[in-house]
């Protein structure tokens, strides 16, 4: 497991993060409903290389977790930009998936942060996305916030093992199921659900340029979540190459083959 020891307070959030390994930075942003444990399996394979920055997104993980709270996609790139601030860091290589990416291009096209690589994979960036679930479940919060325990937790693993194509471990379920767990925590999954916007996508749509670094697009050949195409037509509007599939993978890459990950960001690094 990652250690995050360190709390920042950003627009009002506790966000904790923390680091590993040395020379110069890398950023690792997790995705939904995720936290930076994704990372668990690869950033150890880069700490000779690089120290790694990771953090659990205001909403998730160990973060901060209360009522009403803003956990969309428009504060997400606000509290990546504060911490880039934090972390004193200028043009990091920056490692992206899910919500990540999507949180990564936004800081990018609407905070003006520049990075030295980009590795992205199975991002939510064009529309439309969003599950029949997450339809749902911003129709019905309240209801699905209320359901009794054994149902949400039915519920949360069953959905947590459709972003991946082979069976998930009961660690990793149980690694990825545990901050959704209780009062706290099961209110605060379906807050993140009731909070997913295209807009936020939408809003930076039209911008999508061939990006100032170089930019590296992978994804789970039998993503279930995000097709594969949406990765083609992603790597052709940000980078100057076509998007790697990695085969026998789902959504959740990081379980599926965390080697490819790991190859793909050896490859842009020095």
């Amino acid at each position: 497991m990652l250690d995050l020891p360190n709390t920042t307070i950003i627009e009002g959030n506790a966000v904790r993060w923390g680091q590993i390994g040395s020379g110069p930075p890398l950023v690792a942003i997790h995705g939904t409903p995720f936290s930076s444990q994704v990372w668990r399996r690869i950033v150890p394979q880069l700490a000779d290389r690089r120290t790694i920055y990771y953090f659990d997104l205001v909403g998730y993980g160990l973060s901060e977790m209360r009522e009403g709270q803003d956990v969309s996609l428009a504060v997400q790139n606000k509290v990546l930009a504060v911490l880039f601030s934090e972390w004193g860091l200028d043009r990091p290589d920056v490692l992206a998936h899910d919500f990540g990416g999507a949180t990564a291009l936004r800081a990018y096209y609407l905070n003006g942060l520049r990075y030295r690589s980009l590795t992205i994979f199975d991002a939510v960036a064009l529309a439309p996305w969003g599950s029949p679930l997450v339809q749902h479940v911003r129709k019905h919060e309240i209801a699905f916030s209320g359901m009794p325990d054994y149902m949400h937790r039915a519920l949360l693993r069953a959905y947590l093992q459709t972003a991946a194509y082979n069976t998930l471990s009961e660690q990793a379920l149980d690694i990825y199921s545990a901050p959704w767990l209780g009062p706290v925590g099961q209110p605060a999954f379906y807050r993140q659900i009731a909070q997913m916007d295209q807009k936020f996508t939408d809003e930076i749509e039209q911008q999508y340029a061939r990006m100032e670094c170089p930019v590296t697009v992978l994804w789970g050949r039998n993503d279930e979540w995000i097709p594969f195409d949406k990765g083609v037509a992603l790597a052709a509007a940000i980078s100057d190459a076509e998007c790697i599939p990695v085969p026998d993978s789902g959504h959740l890459v990081q379980e599926d083959r965390p080697e490819a990950i790991v190859a793909a960001v050896l490859k842009r690094l020095d």
